[in-house]
């Protein structure tokens, strides 16, 4: 149970927690009767008062030390943005319907990213909820909303969140997410939440005047730095944890995903990473729940995986980036920034068959060895995609992978999405090739931080050595060039790419082969002079060889394994080619014959050794 912020409870009546470990005295302001009402103090500087006859809806602040009026650092709904008022929330009110759902195991979960804002043309829960059949027959069965905590302005990424308990309410606040979560329930669909711990945003943020949230200790590359490991750390660490158990236990949220846990500071025996995993896991066996918790890290650490027991974290999965970044190198030619760890073929093999492509490896970007062996850790520890709001939204135009390649190579990529031993997600829009791009977008009321952010967004792109001038991320026509069109999924080469997606998906659920985690289940050979490879998933007495060519010019032709083969789909066929020029790969294959494979296509075929 969470126990800061305000607790309604049946009786009617209202518990109200606050630590403010800086102020001498905190009173809690009633806007609706305007009074005060005097908080008590304990030892460690929480406030707490109970107040008979207020209801769901009625404002509020905390005035601290008789000056400065504050929103809830635990508010859960902010009605007037990030510097208005609190607003109480009645949780028993709500009607849930979702007692027998339990969300996929990670092995058969089909992830699919996506924006609030941005998805539908209303921009809220609701414009979510209402695709939410199309998805289902799409199979996708969970979707990982972008962050959703309150943000200044009604435009973000959501990674400026300040009020961590309050869904935003230019989605629809807290109950707008609630009928998203318990429609998607009905349909088989679970939802993860994006939760961003290593910073707050920098306007709105009043966490500063209540207690030492944040330390000078450490610089970090996005704000202010968590107090995970210094003096009064552990109200800290509590703070954040609540929040994360509050989605979980007042919303039905059913995982997160913890974003830049890299830049979590934090040097304490243990760390909070470590301690937030152990608790909300801890909740989730108490109640009986299945929860994911996911991370991004880029220090391609195993130890994120690994069980509690054997001194691991214990996270359920962790972003497997290496896959994009090989992917997009060998399609783009990209080699700036980070991309130069990338550019060999032979790193896309080494991320089929093990995971990190650093594995106590040279990096090139980073001037240092990074990395840790991965090849015996279960592939469902890994979350992969072909694109992602990062790796779109992080470029200067914002550009898809179909803007930077072509629709050969949107198809080959889609085939080993789904092929490859690891968690598949897809990124909003990129299954039937979306024209919008996703840029980064703000809607800031302070002028110094507008300009701020300008500056920073050119002084990031250098890194990349891109020169153009980015769109202004504070312009509404920057957001506004971000919705989607989805509309367009029936039409021309989208309605093709589209129903590849959903064939894709359809063989990877119908074939546990295609989900078995373990490693001896997969085998990759390679022809690295060709850019070409077999990838073979094996089950029981069931084996699919996918054979991909990732040459941009050149047909390979390459050795059939050992074994008769009857093919089940191909990128070029007529379902999903928009040329009538089709090119007829064999239905059947045995071994020792060779297949002869276009460029930027893919082949599956299937086996039964029975």
């Amino acid at each position: 149970m969470t126990t800061l912020g305000a607790s309604l409870q049946s009786d009617g009546r209202c518990i109200f927690r606050v630590w403010a470990h800086n102020a001498q005295t905190v009173e809690l302001h009633l806007l609706k009767s305007d009074s005060y009402v005097a908080m008590d103090r304990d030892e460690k500087g929480y406030f707490t008062c109970t107040v008979a006859g207020i209801s769901a809806g009625d404002t509020y602040l905390y005035r601290i030390d008789g000056e400065k009026e504050r929103p809830d650092p635990a508010s859960q709904y902010q009605p007037e943005g990030v510097h208005g008022a609190s607003a109480l929330v009645n949780h028993h009110a709500f009607q849930w319907s979702d007692d027998d759902f339990t969300p996929a195991n990670l092995q058969n979960t089909v992830m699919y990213q996506l924006h609030v804002g941005t998805y539908s043309d209303a921009g809220t829960f609701a414009g979510v909820a209402a695709d939410l059949p199309r998805l289902k027959e799409l199979g996708i069965n969970c979707i990982q909303l972008l962050p959703i905590a309150e943000f200044p302005g009604a435009r973000n990424w959501g990674y400026d969140g300040v009020s961590l308990y309050a869904a935003h309410h230019a989605y629809g606040g807290v109950d707008g997410l609630k009928h998203l979560v318990n429609e998607a329930h009905q349909y088989g669909i679970a939802v993860m939440v994006d939760l961003v711990y290593n910073h707050l945003g920098p306007e709105g943020n009043y966490l500063w005047d209540y207690a030492p949230y944040f330390t000078d200790k450490y610089r970090g590359g996005w704000g202010d730095v968590p107090n995970f490991d210094g003096v009064h750390g552990d109200e800290v660490e509590r703070f954040f944890i609540e929040n994360a158990i509050y989605w979980l236990d007042k919303c039905h949220i059913d995982g997160m995903r913890l974003d830049a846990t890299h830049g979590y500071f934090d040097f304490a025996a243990i760390p909070f990473l470590n301690r937030l995993v152990q608790e909300v896991q801890e909740w989730a066996a108490v109640h009986n729940r299945r929860v994911h918790v996911i991370a991004e890290n880029d220090t391609s650490d195993r130890k994120a995986v690994l069980p509690r027991q054997v001194n691991g974290v214990g996270l359920d999965g962790q972003w497997l980036d290496d896959f994009h970044h090989t992917i997009h190198t060998l399609l783009t030619g990209e080699d700036k920034g980070y991309y130069a760890d990338f550019i060999k073929f032979e790193h896309l093999i080494k991320c089929l068959r093990e995971g990190f492509v650093r594995s106590d490896d040279y990096s090139v970007s980073r001037g240092r060895r990074v990395g840790t062996y991965s090849g015996d850790i279960p592939a469902d520890k890994f979350v992969i995609a072909t694109q992602n709001h990062d790796q779109i939204g992080n470029r200067m135009l914002g550009e898809r992978l179909h803007h930077l390649t072509d629709f050969d190579s949107a198809k080959l990529v889609a085939g080993l999405l789904f092929t490859a031993p690891y968690v598949p997600m897809v990124f909003m829009g990129e299954e039937y090739a979306d024209p919008a791009p996703f840029l980064f977008f703000t809607s800031y009321g302070d002028e110094q931080l507008i300009e701020a952010v300008r500056e920073g967004r050119k002084e990031e792109f250098s890194y990349f050595e891109w020169e153009q001038d980015p769109p202004d991320p504070n312009a509404q026509e920057t957001f506004l060039q971000c919705k989607l069109s989805q509309n367009l999924r029936n039409d021309a080469h989208h309605a093709k790419l589209y129903e590849l997606y959903k064939d894709m998906i359809a063989l990877r659920q119908s074939a546990p082969a295609l989900r078995y985690p373990q490693r001896h289940g997969t085998r990759v050979i390679a022809d690295e002079e060709q850019h070409a490879f077999w990838l073979l998933r094996s089950y029981d007495d069931t084996t699919f060889a996918a054979v991909f060519n990732f040459n941009l010019t050149e047909s390979a032709t390459l050795v059939v394994p050992d074994g008769n083969w009857r093919k089940v789909l191909a990128s070029d066929d007529e379902a999903y080619s928009t040329s009538e020029q089709h090119y007829n790969y064999p239905d059947i294959l045995v071994a020792d014959d060779t297949i002869e494979l276009a460029p930027k296509h893919f082949v599956i075929y299937q086996h039964s050794n029975s």
